[in-house]
């Protein structure tokens, strides 16, 4: 018994727990880390919105050639100049571009956190499929080694002239079909952990047991996958404010300093050598035959049609979180009835294969008692699993966080 333990210790040491497949793949999934640099994106944006605030400083220079120049200028003139500018007022459109940006960093911000609870919810549906798939398997090679015993039992009367060449090969036939649906469980096992492993960002070999907490709650909040539609749709409003602002006066003040040197300039003539200018502006759109109303009108309508999705997702979301509960009821009666029927074909079983070792039974009576006893293990512990999934499908429409909802 030691030796057994000695030799299973690896497996439950490389085992991983849903808690540990969902953090990792929150920092190993390549679409997290695409969701957190556009949020780091969308951060600069907004960064660069509250700079428009402030006072712009340029500058430059040039160099002018005439090569018949008047009395009054020189043949060659370089300058360099410095600008200082200062938006007095713009109608608001600084203002609105900057709550467009905080709204688009709100809608990046709720995208990225509602991928990575619908990806804990895919790992966790994978995990525990997964965790289905190996107790069928079990099943069937336990189901193996009753066929293996039978066929062994069956060689042995063959070879004393005690039973017919039918007969083996009927046993044959079971023995390796169950092979057969046996390496079907195992490649999509095999499936089903490639997809795990490419979720989380590394190889999966052994999955420990993990179970969520049974608690049912009839409120839940909205799906940050729906917020973040509502701080887009905001940011949209936000945009068809900024465009009502160029129907508003524009004020911008100027002061520009600048330097002057001259070759085969006039000795009579004093050119000058600074000069500081000051300019005030003062800019209002009379007339644009509703170019700006109608790219106004076209942007509200993306603002309505986002409110459709909205309300889509408002009422899909109340619909999944009945359907989840429903999910719950079910799951626990289905393991109830696989429960007792495992108990009954268990029995069932044991008795059977003694009258069948006796001679009492034929060998499609013992069959048939097999394959119950191994579908109603399967059943029972795959109902179990389902009931799992089923949890995790009604936290995650409560919006809640999985992975703080696994037992400890």
């Amino acid at each position: 018994m030691i030796r057994v333990l000695f030799l299973l210790l690896p497996l439950f040491l490389n085992a991983e727990s849903l808690k540990d497949l969902i953090e990792l793949a929150t920092t190993n999934n390549d679409l997290i880390l695409s969701k957190q640099y556009n949020e780091q994106s969308r951060a600069k944006e907004l960064a660069s919105k509250k700079s428009a605030y402030f006072p712009t400083i340029d500058i430059g220079g040039f160099y002018k050639r005439d090569d018949s120049p008047s009395p009054f200028q020189a043949g060659d003139t370089l300058s360099g100049f410095a600008k200082v500018g200062f938006d007095i007022y713009d109608g608001g459109q600084k203002s609105s571009l900057e709550n467009q940006a905080k709204e688009l960093l709100k809608s990046s911000a709720y995208d990225s956190k509602a991928y990575k609870k619908s990806l804990a919810l895919q790992i966790t549906e994978d995990f525990f499929n997964v965790k289905s798939l190996e107790s069928l398997l079990a099943s069937r090679e336990e189901a193996q080694i009753s066929l293996k015993a039978q066929l062994e039992r069956i060689s042995r009367f063959y070879d004393a002239n005690m039973a017919t060449k039918d007969e083996i090969d009927r046993v044959q036939s079971d023995f390796d079909t169950n092979v057969y649906n046996m390496e079907s469980i195992k490649f999509q096992i095999l499936s089903l952990k490639s997809a795990l492993e490419l979720k989380v960002g590394k190889s999966v070999s052994n999955l420990e047991n993990s179970s969520f907490k049974k608690v049912i709650s009839s409120e839940y909040e909205t799906l940050d996958a729906t917020k973040a539609l509502i701080s887009q749709n905001s940011s949209i409003k936000y945009a068809a404010a900024s465009i009502d602002s160029f129907y508003s006066p524009r004020v911008r003040v100027e002061d520009t300093f600048s330097l002057y040197s001259y070759n085969r300039e006039n000795p009579q003539v004093a050119l000058l050598d600074n000069q500081n200018a000051l300019l005030l502006t003062l800019n209002f759109r009379l007339f644009d035959y509703g170019e700006i109303e109608k790219n106004k009108e076209a942007v509200l309508l993306n603002s309505q049609a986002l409110n459709s999705q909205i309300n889509y997702q408002t009422k899909k979301q109340k619909m999944e979180h009945e359907l989840a509960k429903a999910g719950i009821t079910t799951a626990n009666v289905r393991i109830t009835s696989a429960k007792s029927a495992l108990n009954a074909a268990t029995s069932a079983f044991v008795t059977i294969e003694k009258k069948y070792n006796a001679g009492i039974v034929d060998y499609i009576v013992y069959l048939e008692s097999l394959t119950k006893k191994t579908n109603s293990k399967a059943l029972y512990e795959s109902g179990l699993y389902e009931l799992e999934i089923a949890y995790a499908r009604l936290y995650y429409f409560e919006a809640k966080d999985i992975k703080e909802e696994l037992e400890q």
